[in-house]
Formats: structure tokens, C-alpha cells, sequence
């Protein structure tokens, strides 16, 4: 059973939200917030799997609430869902720990599929969040030095598999990439998310474009490290 916490101030989008995912046999809904200070309060309550939260809350945003629900219940993952495309919270939110971020007119079987990927570890952008990601670099196109520095340390397969993941690939897509078996590329990741101090695969898409190791535009060749035919 994943368990849940929904915060939204508005009802009519927290009562929506419910009956979505309580109509899920595997899913129950723990709690419910109206502002981003009761998130935090209702997700230490009841440790839910997943907490569904609204980036644009009275009190607190939903970039300060997934901040401290990371410090105080860090095994909760939380999902941001938003109106707005544009939203100037998207990079904040991922740095703080979201595990993705969803709009609110997404069909109500991606709210499901988005929390069962929640549950399980893995990162989702919406297509339309993820675009506005990456624009975001076209005008802030110079890396962080710093980052770059900490990417170098890596070891060039874990590099490989970092630009596979900053793509959007999966750990079957990256295995199948790069010749490798699924545990081994979880491994790979493990050890990439500790030396970069990263909470999930959303920080290390972040990681990865503003450290300048994948760049807008940019398409794997043959020739790439993380192209297909590259082998261990």
C-alpha cells in the first residue's frame, strides 16, 4: 500500500486529487494540507511514501516545504504539481529534493503513474516542466565551476551512465545502452548520487546541465561515450 499526503489550498483540487488516487487499490490517502507549513506537520505525522504538493501555497511554498519535509521525513518523496509552465519554482524545487513535477491539467492516470514512480525511487518531469528546465540553460549557459569540478571526480563510466540519466533514460534503457546489467548501472548510481551529495535522478539531470556535461542541443553519436556500442 503507498500512502499518501495531498496539500493544495484549494479544496476542490485536494478533493479531486483524492478521488483520483483512492480510486487505485494500492493507494491510500493519509492526510491533507491547505497551506505548505500543515504539508510539512502532516508528512512527520504520518510518514507517507509520497506527499503531493502545490508549488504556490499561503505560508509557505512548496520549494521551503520540500525542503524541510527532505530534512524531517527524508524517505517521504515528494512530487510538485503546478498550474504554471513557467513556473520560476521548478529548479528550486528539484535542488530541494522533489522528485518531479506534474501540471494540474495532466490526465488523471499520470497523477497515478507519477506517484507509483515516486514510490519507487524514480524521478518524473512533466514533458512540458522538463522543457522549461532545459531553456533555463540556454540563457544561463556558462557551468558551474565548482559542479564541474565534483562531475571530473567521477569515473568515466559513471560519467556514461550520468548522461544517460540527465537524457531521460531509464536504468533498463542505460543498461541496455552501455552493455550492462540493471544492478550494475543501480550501482553506478548509487555511487554518483553519494559523491555528488544528489537525493534522487532529478538533482542529477540539474547536476548534470549545470555542470556543463550535457549541453542544450546536444545529441549522442556514435562517437559519444554514452552512445550505443560504448562497452565496459
Amino acid at each position: 500500500m503507498i500512502r499518501i499526503v495531498i496539500a493544495d489550498d484549494q479544496a476542490l483540487v485536494r478533493s479531486g486529487m483524492r478521488l483520483v488516487l483512492e480510486a487505485e487499490s494500492d493507494f491510500r490517502v493519509v492526510g491533507e494540507a491547505t497551506t505548505g507549513s500543515e504539508a510539512v506537520d502532516e508528512v512527520v505525522r504520518h510518514a507517507p511514501d509520497v506527499a503531493v504538493i502545490d508549488v504556490r501555497m499561503p505560508e509557505m511554498d512548496g520549494l521551503e516545504a520540500t525542503r524541510r519535509i527532505q530534512q524531517r521525513a527524508p524517505r517521504t518523496q515528494v512530487v510538485v504539481v503546478t498550474t504554471f509552465h513557467l513556473d520560476e519554482y521548478v529548479l528550486g524545487a528539484l535542488r530541494a529534493g522533489a522528485v518531479g513535477f506534474l501540471l494540474k491539467d495532466a490526465a488523471p492516470e499520470t497523477l497515478a503513474d507519477a506517484v507509483r514512480t515516486a514510490a519507487a525511487g524514480e524521478s518524473l518531469l512533466s514533458p512540458a516542466v522538463t522543457r522549461r528546465l532545459i531553456e533555463h540553460f540556454i540563457v544561463q549557459p556558462q557551468p558551474d565551476p565548482e559542479l564541474a569540478g565534483r562531475l571530473e571526480e567521477l569515473t568515466e563510466r559513471e560519467r556514461d551512465v550520468m548522461r544517460l540519466v540527465a537524457r531521460g533514460m531509464t536504468n533498463a534503457e542505460i543498461a541496455a545502452d552501455l552493455y550492462l546489467g540493471e544492478g550494475t548501472v543501480k550501482s553506478h548510481l548509487t555511487s554518483i548520487l553519494a559523491k555528488l551529495g544528489a537525493r534522487n535522478r532529478a538533482q542529477l539531470v540539474v547536476a548534470a546541465y549545470e555542470g556543463g556535461m550535457v549541453r542544450v542541443g546536444e545529441r549522442l553519436t556514435p562517437e559519444d561515450p554514452g552512445a550505443a556500442g560504448a562497452r565496459d
